[in-house]
């Protein structure tokens, strides 16, 4: 479980791919605290590491078919900057929200707009009624991840939303790779989920 706080950015070094498998071989400062099988969100994507290189500062993790077809790991190349954080302790603080880092679908982004200071990033998904009715849509003020980031939703709509992004997290994430036309991964508020599943119950 994660809490969408984003610890930083790795570095993709090296794409192989591995009949429907792709391997990802990424640099992050932090590769030498990392342990194999450990999890480790990637854009808000759940993986698990399979190999570390302490000497080289990189580590290795494995999508497969069904991770590749949800999210945007696919779309990323060597060079690609990669949103990460290690998986949150149980007697940790919870200071964004309950992230399980499972993908529930793609949106690109269609405007960034500057606010003195912060910017506005706004994106769009694909709506589908009977996935709405089961949680997967955004309301205002509530909860979204993206790419791994646990944000607050403003301007809700049936298939787009907006979040404000403040110049920390700007820095510290790779929303500043951000323009229109990015494909980013979304997972929605899984107490959402929960209760729009009783709601169909009562």
């Amino acid at each position: 479980m994660f809490s969408g706080i984003v610890e930083g950015t790795a570095k993709v070094v090296e794409i192989i791919k591995d009949q429907e498998n792709v391997h990802f071989t990424l640099e992050w400062a932090l590769a030498d605290q990392l342990k194999v099988d450990q999890s480790l969100s990637h854009n808000g994507v759940c993986l698990t590491v399979v190999a570390v290189d302490k000497e080289k500062n990189t580590y290795r993790v494995t999508a497969i078919k069904e991770t590749l077809m949800k999210s945007n790991l696919g779309l990323l190349t060597p060079g690609s900057k990669v949103n990460l954080e290690r998986s949150m302790p149980m007697n940790g603080r919870l200071d964004g929200h309950i992230v399980q880092g499972h993908v529930d679908q793609t949106a690109v982004c269609t405007r960034v707009d500057e606010a003195d200071g912060s910017w506005y990033y706004t994106f769009e998904y694909q709506f589908d009624k009977e996935k709405a009715r089961q949680g997967y849509m955004t309301v205002e003020k509530g909860s979204v991840t993206v790419n791994g980031v646990s944000l607050t939703v403003v301007n809700s709509q049936d298939n787009t939303f907006q979040v404000a992004i403040i110049p920390y997290t700007w820095e510290v994430t790779n929303f500043h790779t951000f323009k229109a036309g990015t494909v980013v991964n979304l997972e929605f508020d899984i107490i959402g989920k929960y209760l729009s599943k009783l709601m169909r119950y009562q």
